[in-house]
């Protein structure tokens, strides 16, 4: 069995939910990425999972009676730029090697035509 992250009792407490109900959430959101990926694990599947977690949390907490508990507060939007952030790294590694390579392209061209 695959053992819950340490998170989930902070954000039980943050959307006013029981621990009983966000280990509920937490499974159902690995289940459905499992279903999405194919596949148990790596980071397609993990981040999925966080962002199937948050997005059911979220929903959770809007069909809870507004008087048992504290507005939760949105988490996926941290996800999500967590998520970008990473991206820009790699986008910007991508950008690179495409100048490079057609930087070489053309003087590889101009050596030909001379």
């Amino acid at each position: 069995m695959l053992k819950a992250p340490k998170i989930l009792p902070w954000i039980a407490r943050k959307a006013g939910i029981s621990d009983e109900l966000v280990l509920k959430l937490w499974r159902r959101a690995i289940s459905e990425a499992e279903f999405l990926t194919g596949k148990a694990d790596g980071p397609e599947y993990w981040g999925l999972a966080v962002e199937r977690f948050l997005s059911i949390v979220e929903d959770e907490v809007g069909t809870t009676p507004e008087y048992t508990l504290t507005r939760a507060p949105r988490l996926s939007w941290m996800w999500h730029h967590q998520t970008r952030m990473s991206l820009l790294s790699l986008m910007a590694a991508q950008n690179a090697y495409r100048f490079w390579q057609n930087t070489w392209e053309n003087f590889t061209t101009q050596q030909r035509a001379a």
